[in-house]
Parts: structure tokens; sequence; C-alpha cells
């Protein structure tokens, strides 16, 4: 989304602050810009408008209502589509803030430190895509199993794709499939959205089938351009528990001309808790065939030890949450260097989420990060855009 298109209110309670970053706004060509000098009555504007904005930028430490109680009002009443914290308190507490807005379901932007610039305002804004519904508009959505049905007829349910790219030398080696689905009403949704609940309708394997078929066809037709790729997949848990899935995924797989060596399954920690015999042979029989198998956002779930000491992982993914900001924040750093650590005393490969920054990339790069993955390099793309940006990427420069 353009910043032209784009709806921001500030909540900020130091007068000369909201003016500057009113101002900046209108640098940056913000044209819907809305202001309130605490959470109170920037709840009651919120309350009142026709649609929620896009972004609000909020001060945390305001007088009355405090900008953390604030971000819980917005997110539980679905008062805007994402939020800015605007602040100079400890990384350590904004921290906790991000990863509470998150929790509530109310997409977090980032952290812009004050005192405010168009440059940092601008960097932030921008990773915003108004093309994607985020969890304020669930809602809307008016999801439920007849539209699962409906849009896997018509084929709606698609992969985008995000690079992955050797930090050493810089070259793209593999894409991560993304589900999305492409609504016949324009909208492209988000996997939060819908994934839960094909899950629940028992639809997951039919959706991760798709996902995978799709995926080996773009290998098939970038290898033809000179393009030789990895891919990796999500797979749920709930799909491991049928025995036959490993030798479904192999088919699937070889009938499209690739090889299980080039192709990843991602299991979040969460859906690998269980011990369940029939998912440790699906994945033990997956390693067998040559898939290489990806414990995705590590540190975020349960057990992580654990997962590793028993499931043949060849690979960890060090979540976004950890990588965003690790370059500021000394104890996020500290989680990274502690998982690279393992990784290496483990021999997996390793692929950092959620780069956004060169000053990440360059954290990972001395820190011995194999792979890096994020906004820095690219946002998820359809399969036609690929090799265009694998063209036009240049690993960054040392600051």
């Amino acid at each position: 989304m353009r910043l032209a298109q784009m709806s921001v209110m500030v909540v900020e309670d130091h007068g000369f602050q909201r003016r500057m970053a009113l101002r900046l706004l209108g640098e940056l060509g913000v044209v819907r810009v809305f202001e309130a000098a605490d959470g109170i009555a920037a709840l009651d504007a919120l309350e009142r408008m026709d649609a929620p904005p896009d972004v609000v930028i909020v001060d945390l430490d305001m007088p009355g209502m405090d900008g953390i109680e604030f971000i819980g009002h917005v997110a539980q009443r679905k008062l805007a589509r994402a939020v800015i914290v605007a602040s100079a308190l400890e990384a350590a507490l904004l921290n906790t803030v991000q990863t509470m807005t998150r929790a509530y379901g109310l997409r977090v932007l980032g952290c812009v430190e004050k005192p405010l610039t168009a440059l940092k305002l601008a960097d932030t804004l921008a990773l915003y895509d108004g093309n994607e519904v985020d969890a304020a508009a669930e809602d809307e959505l008016h999801l439920d199993a007849a539209a699962i049905d409906e849009g896997l007829e018509r084929d709606e349910f698609v992969p985008f794709f995000q690079p992955q790219v050797e930090i050493a030398n810089g070259k793209v080696v593999s894409v991560e499939a993304l589900a999305r689905w492409r609504r016949s009403d324009g909208q492209v949704v988000r996997p939060a959205q819908f994934i839960g609940l094909v899950e629940r309708e028992g639809r997951i394997d039919r959706l991760t089938d798709l996902l995978l078929e799709k995926a080996c066809a773009w290998k098939r037709r970038w290898s033809k351009l000179g393009l030789e790729l990895r891919i990796s997949v999500n797979v749920s848990m709930l799909s491991l528990g049928q025995v036959e899935a490993a030798d479904r995924y192999q088919q699937i797989v070889r009938s499209h001309g690739v090889d299980p060596r080039d192709v990843v399954l991602e299991l979040t920690e969460s859906a690998v808790m269980g011990e369940a015999a029939h998912a440790l042979n699906v994945l033990a029989r997956l390693r067998l065939k040559g898939f290489g198998l990806s414990i995705d956002d590590f540190g975020t779930g349960y057990s992580s030890l654990a997962q590793l000491s028993h499931i043949p992982f060849t690979e960890l993914k060090v979540d976004s949450s950890f990588v965003t900001g690790a370059a500021q924040q000394p104890r996020k750093r500290a989680v990274v260097e502690a998982s690279l650590d393992l990784a290496r005393k483990l021999d997996l490969s390793v692929v950092a989420e959620g780069v956004e920054t060169v000053e990440e990339w360059q954290m990972l790069a001395e820190l011995g990060c194999g792979t890096a993955q994020g906004y820095l390099i690219s946002r998820p793309v359809p399969g036609d855009q690929i090799a265009d940006v694998v063209a036009h990427w240049r690993r960054p420069h040392s600051a």
C-alpha cells in the first residue's frame, strides 16, 4: 500500500512531539491523518470511525491511560489494523509490548525510537501491506467450512515464496512456500486467518498436498530458467498422524521430477510436541527418503530441546521475534547466539527469520549464521516474481 492511501492515527500526549509526527507524516505523503492527546480520547475517536485506521502510532508513557493499556483495548475491540510503538523506553520493555500486541492478535509493525524522523517512519510504515487481510479484519471474512471448500474447488489457495539467502556469499539458495488465499473479492488472506479452520475442518491434508504440488511445479519452472532453488513447505502435525503421508509426499515430489533432498518440510514446535508413534514413524521415513526436516519458530513453543533430541531435524529456524531488533537489544542477541551455538553442536543448518535491516544482517554474519530470510531480502511474492527478485537482490554492504 502506498503511503498516500494509508490512514494513520497518532496518539501522543506531548503536544510538540504529536505535531512533529503529524508534520512528518504529511511530508511522507500520508493524507488521512488523525490525532489524539491521550488513550481515552483516542479510543473514543476510533470507536466513532467508519473504518479502522491502517496504523496507530502510539506513545507508551502517557498519563491517565498508558499506551500499553490502550493497545490492549485497540486489539480486543479491533479498532486498528496495525500499530507502531513510538518510545524511548528500555528495549526489554518494548520487546514485551510487541510480544503482547501480537499475542492479542494485532499486527505490530515495530518500535520507532524517539525522536521521530521521516526516515524512521517511512521504513516502519513500509512494512504495512494493505492487500493482505490482518487480524483486525478477521471477523469480516466470515470463514466457515463451506468457504474453505469453495476456495479449494476454485483453486484459490496458492503458495507465495520468500527467498532464503546464504549470508556468507549473498546467494539465494532456497524459498519458503507460504500459503495465501486469493479470494474472489480480491483479498489476499494470510494463513493465520485460515489455517486453524482448515485443520479443524479436516482439510489440512488436501491443502498441504496442493501447496506441495504447486511449489514443486514452480521449482521445475525456475529450473528451466537456470534457477536452482530448494523449497520449504510447512506441514501440520495432523498430517503426520497418517503413516501413508511419507509415501504420499514422496510421490507428489517425484511426479514433478523433484528430488526429495531438495525439499524441506517445516514443522512448528507446537505442532511436534506430541510423541505419537505414527508421527515419529512418518518423520523417520521422510528423512529416510531424503526430505529435510526443519524445526520452525525455534524458541517460541514448548520442549524445544526435547524435540531436537528425538526428531531427526536437519534445520533450525530462529524465530523472527528474536531476530527483529536483536542488533540493538542484547537479550534478543543472546537468544540468537545461543540458538546458533546449539545448532552447531547438533550439526543443524540455521535459517534466521524476520531479517529486516542491514544491522540485523550484519549481526547474523558476525555470529556465523548460515542463512537469512526476511523483508530485507524480499516479501513473500507469487512464483512468477521469484526470478526477478533473485536477479535484483544484492547482498548488503557493511555500514
